[in-house]
């Protein structure tokens, strides 16, 4: 049984990408000598600068895959509501400069 990434009540949210890591083993008998190389899928992420590499599970894949779109659709939904938040301040700095000029006049 395949134990959840989330914790408790909480969806996993991941941050990255997910890659595909190709090499080759080296084993002189191996497929990938002569064919196509090992397939790994991993994520990939940054943390102070610095690029990370978490390989993956087949079976943890799908999950992952949801936690990043989790990811992309809040950050998405945050940058929404920044703007929403920069367009309400300017409403309010351009109604208060309306009500200064007219009072000077």
């Amino acid at each position: 049984m395949q134990q959840s990434l989330s914790r408790g009540s909480d969806p996993l949210m991941l941050r990255g990408s997910l890659i595909v890591l190709r090499r080759k083993c080296g084993k002189a008998s191996c497929r990938c000598c002569e064919g196509a190389p090992h397939e790994t899928a991993a994520l990939s992420f940054s943390v102070g600068g610095t690029t990370q590499i978490l390989t993956l599970r087949a079976e943890d894949v799908r999950e992952v895959r949801v936690a990043l779109s989790r990811y992309r659709r809040s950050l998405l939904a945050l940058d929404r509501q920044a703007l929403a938040g920069i367009a309400m301040l300017r409403r309010r700095l351009d109604a208060d400069r309306a009500k200064r000029r007219g009072a000077r006049q």
